[in-house]
């Protein structure tokens, strides 16, 4: 299927629309572009004028194809844009892959002469590599973030929706696309437009850069335990040097049995198991979207060895650590996994 979205018209300089340049890499996820490309259509129709222009860009200039097979006809390749240009990178599966040298080379060159930067889902993984974060505040998809720190560590890395750091803005993918644009709208023309553009989105609970892209302890388990909450998000913060049940309980102000029950009450399993399959499920992370070594991925998951790290993840995915990486292709590659 081929989709054309509306091309910008008159681009004009002064008194003009806003204009931004969507870098559509391969594969990247549909959601998080209609995202943030929709609020920007229906605030010219509401307004009656032209806010905001666009125009979609990629390598080769001429379609882009999205992680579900919709293909997209490009406006222009990694051409010169304007300097007050907005460019927002849309990332998706497989983004170190997608992420070219053509691609970092563009940012680069696009980013000193003075446009703002941005990244949708995991196209802040395209901007960190072109070291356009370095020292600045960003975000990524949570699923990726674990391959991210471990590769960027410049970057300071969050966990809100999305982040604005002066000229540079990232959003965690997703529906965060229409938060983040809600924001630019208000900013530019006002909350009464902004609410009126997610009116017309049916988009009642609008988040902020203070929000967080995952649901709470309580949610995510569908259980309400404060002290059972505080343990998994203890053990979730302390992946690497792993913290024994009977420190965990007496934290919390209870015995190690006590701590047993519960968990074996809302989760049936125990509390070690419990956070083993959290250490697990990091090395998976780590191991199909970063090229580290087993032996790193395993100590930084809290493993004294690569013989008990295998064993452990053998017996939990029912393969070893080394034929997880081999399935990945020669290339691991940030957002191999889903990445919405």
């Amino acid at each position: 299927m081929t989709v054309a979205p509306r091309k910008a018209t008159n681009l004009a300089k002064e008194g003009g629309p806003r204009r931004f340049v969507f870098l559509l890499l391969d594969r990247f996820t549909m959601i998080s572009f209609a995202g943030a490309i929709e609020p920007l259509r229906i605030a010219n129709r509401v307004a009656g004028r032209e806010l905001y222009a666009w125009r979609l860009a990629g390598e080769g200039g001429q379609e882009a194809v999205c992680s579900n097979g919709a293909a997209f006809r490009l406006d222009m390749g990694l051409d010169e844009i304007e300097r007050d240009d907005t460019v927002f990178v849309c990332g998706g599966i497989d983004v170190a892959r997608a992420t070219t040298k053509a691609v970092t080379g563009w940012l680069r060159r696009e980013a000193r002469r003075g446009a703002v930067m941005g990244g949708l889902c995991t196209g802040s993984y395209a901007l960190a590599r072109a070291g356009l974060l370095d020292g600045r505040k960003a975000t990524i998809h949570w699923e990726n973030q674990d391959g991210f720190l471990e590769e960027f560590e410049e970057v300071k890395l969050t966990k809100s929706v999305f982040v604005i750091d002066g000229n540079r803005i990232s959003t965690a993918g997703g529906t965060s696309s229409i938060d983040l644009m809600l924001k630019i709208i208000a900013a530019d023309h006002g909350e009464d437009l902004a609410n009126t553009v997610a009116d017309q989105l049916v988009y009642n609970a609008i988040r902020t850069d203070q929000d967080t892209q995952r649901l709470s302890i309580p949610t995510r388990i569908g259980v309400r335990h404060p002290k059972l909450s505080q343990v998994i998000q203890m053990m979730e913060r302390n992946i690497e040097d792993p913290i024994s049940p009977a420190d965990l309980a007496e934290d919390v102000g209870m015995s190690t049995r006590q701590l047993e029950r519960l968990f074996r009450r809302y989760l049936n399993r125990s509390p070690k198991r419990y956070y083993m399959e959290l250490r697990l499920q990091k090395a998976r992370n780590l191991l199909m979207q970063t090229d580290m070594s087993v032996i790193n991925v395993a100590l930084a998951c809290g493993f004294a060895s690569p013989s008990h790290f295998s064993k452990c993840y053998r017996s939990h995915y029912n393969t070893t650590p080394y034929r997880e990486r081999g399935t990945q292709g020669a290339v691991p590659g940030l957002g191999t996994r889903l990445a919405v």
